[in-house]
């Protein structure tokens, strides 16, 4: 066997076989790496539990000047969700620099002595705990970035509703968005001297054939192998009614509208929905009779109602 000779000071001879060399080596490299990992791994958690803390402290202090005033816009909880995806992919982003650059500046300058007397056990925990962190990180981005670019397309469906639903202010009638009842959210609400109306939202991104037709409670989307039913659209409708009714005093009927953005409604067989897209949403002005018609004093009422639920900045 080959043996390497190695002058030391003070002057001596030391004979080192290269397999204890190679050893003596990988454990170096073990240790640096090792040590690199831990210190930037604690500096990013340091840093995520300041920058978390920093936003729930500025989510909780958020207010306006003119908290009564300030109403929802279209799509706002969409909006509010995308803007919480972002920051979260920021911090997710940032970290990860964060953890790059300190890796790289304490592996290239380690510290002297600090990890050298660690178990190897330790120094390969340590080197595991960072790829999983790795892992999730990136899974989490992955996540992230998939639920950003649906919530884009939602968002925009939403907000071609609600911009198509201002011309409907004729006859006091205003709009409500995001409006809560005790069944969930209703995208949007029309009240108004003619009737009340709830339009739910249903963002599907089209295909060539884009036509869409209503049976019943079922929604079926071409080329007829979705289908999915809109009764909960209906069961927050019927809940709002009863709402208003113990609001007035006397019977209030909320008509349940569907909108689909960017199909085409082929037909429609249903006498409790209507079905709609973003261009001919004006058209349930006309799906009324007679008993839906509400007294000036009723409208108010409501309205003032809807306008305490639906400030941003009013009580969640």
């Amino acid at each position: 066997m080959t043996c390497v000779t190695v002058l030391e000071w003070p002057l001596q001879l030391n004979c080192i076989y290269p397999g204890i060399a190679s050893v003596g080596l990988l454990r170096m490299n073990l240790i640096a790496m090792s040590g690199a990992v831990t210190i930037a791994l604690a500096s990013t958690i340091v840093f995520l539990l300041v920058v978390k803390s920093w936003q729930a402290f500025a989510h909780s202090m958020a207010s306006s000047r003119f908290p009564k005033s300030i109403m929802r816009e279209a799509a706002q909880r969409f909006r509010d969700d995308l803007e919480r995806l972002g920051r979260e992919q920021a911090v997710y982003l940032t970290s990860a620099l964060v953890f790059t650059v300190i890796f790289s500046v304490s592996y290239l300058l380690p510290p002297k002595g600090i990890f050298d007397q660690l178990p190897q056990w330790q120094l390969i925990v340590t080197l595991v705990l960072c790829v999983i962190a790795a892992s999730y990180t990136a899974f989490r981005l992955f996540q992230i970035l998939i639920a950003r670019r649906r919530l884009s397309f939602v968002l925009d469906a939403n907000m071609a509703t609600g911009h198509a639903l201002q011309k409907l202010t004729a006859n006091q009638n205003r709009v409500f968005h995001d409006v809560p009842c005790q069944v969930g959210t209703i995208d949007n609400v029309v009240v108004g001297l003619h009737g009340i109306y709830a339009i739910s939202v249903i963002a599907r991104k089209p295909g060539k054939d884009n036509r869409a037709r209503l049976q019943g409670d079922v929604l079926t989307f071409a080329p007829g192998k979705l289908s999915m039913s809109v009764s909960r659209s209906g069961e927050k409708s019927a809940q709002l009614a009863r709402e208003f009714r113990k609001l007035v005093g006397h019977e209030v009927r909320v008509r349940s509208v569907i909108t689909v953005p960017g199909w085409e409604i082929d037909s429609q067989v249903s006498d409790d929905y209507l079905i709609v897209n973003e261009r001919n949403l004006a058209m349930l002005s006309g799906w009324k009779e007679q008993k839906d018609y509400l007294m000036n004093e009723d409208v108010e009422a409501i309205q003032k109602l809807l306008t305490g639920r639906c400030t941003r900045f009013g009580k969640k």
